[in-house]
């Protein structure tokens, strides 16, 4: 089930100006999100070491893979959570 979403008056009114290739591309942007064949992407990130081993060892305490924790917090910040 997905959830739904209220709007205020103020953001739908933002909404009409919103010019028809910015809606366009977070259509797309939105539908390969959502896509079936959601094929991952190897990709390079700096991160503070002490961050990085923290964040690690954290995931290992709560048995988590760490690049999954990744994945799942990137998702959440997405759906507004």
């Amino acid at each position: 089930m997905r959830p739904v979403q209220y709007f205020n008056d103020e953001y739908l009114e933002r909404c009409r100006n919103v010019k028809t290739e910015a809606i366009l591309e977070y259509l797309e942007s939105f539908r390969l999100m959502h896509s079936p064949s959601n094929k991952s992407k190897l990709i390079s990130i700096k991160i503070p070491e002490s961050l990085l081993i923290s964040f690690r060892r954290k995931c290992e305490l709560e048995n988590v893979k760490y690049q999954t924790q990744i994945k799942r917090l990137m998702q959440q910040w997405l759906d507004g959570h």
